[in-house]
């Protein structure tokens, strides 16, 4: 495979202001599905936007951090169907029912606590036609870190052009391990239903997660990653 071109925002605009983002998913309901309050998610928006004022800033130049509520609390089970594309709700693959046992792969590490902020989104389109085998220890050595399938979602329903027709992306960050201990082939993926087989005709165009082998490759799909999470000081 040759070397992957620098990272680029793929002419994505730049992600709405943090406090913007926790009024989206107040408006979404997330937070009650999250267990948390209104006023706990806009005073964390708001402490994560003053550290960047300050001067202490997490972002790469990509367009903004992206706030995000821990798979814990927000799993992708109950974020999907908040995703909308022609008016038609997002969904889970019906081959999926699992999705919730996916997890953070072991070398990554999430903010201990039910909010954090993501820094450097990227859909990794220049890595379009790579397995997840292979796009995996390509991220690392760019100091990259895949996103997990809930924190696809989160990235979608605040910037919806995030997934387009042919420019969909993976979320290799979130694997299932087996009970012998081994990782499931499955990898998780964000895309656009063509209304095919079990998703229904009724869903053509709606989003959709879903999964694709880790050693096969895809044309429409990049790998999304980012440059890190991180909380705002304490």
């Amino acid at each position: 495979m040759p070397e992957p071109t620098p990272v680029t925002a793929a002419g994505l605009p730049a992600l709405p202001p943090l406090s913007t983002q926790a009024d989206t998913l107040i408006e979404l309901g997330v937070h009650e599905i999250a267990g948390l309050s209104a006023a706990e998610i806009r005073a964390f928006a708001k402490a994560a936007e003053d550290e960047d004022r300050n001067g202490d800033q997490h972002d790469d130049g990509n367009g903004g951090g992206l706030l995000a509520i821990h798979p814990d609390r927000a799993p992708a089970s109950a974020i999907a169907p908040l995703l909308r594309r022609d008016d038609k709700p997002g969904f889970v693959v019906v081959d999926m029912p699992d999705v919730d046992l996916f997890t953070p792969l072991d070398t990554l590490t999430l903010p201990d606590a039910p909010l954090y902020v993501i820094s450097g989104v990227d859909r990794g389109d220049h890595m379009a036609n790579w397995s997840p085998d292979e796009a995996l220890p390509a991220l690392t050595a760019q100091n990259r870190t895949p996103l997990l399938l809930s924190e696809g979602i989160h990235w979608v329903l605040q910037q919806p052009a995030a997934l387009e027709r042919n420019h969909c992306f993976m979320t290799i960050g979130s694997r299932l391990r087996k009970a012998n201990g081994n990782l499931d082939a499955r990898t998780p993926a964000l895309w656009i239903s063509n209304g095919t087989g079990r998703d229904g005709r009724e869903r053509r165009n709606a989003p959709k997660a879903g999964w694709c082998w880790a050693g096969n490759r895809h044309t429409w799909l990049g790998f999304g990653s980012a440059t890190g999470r991180h909380l705002p000081a304490a």
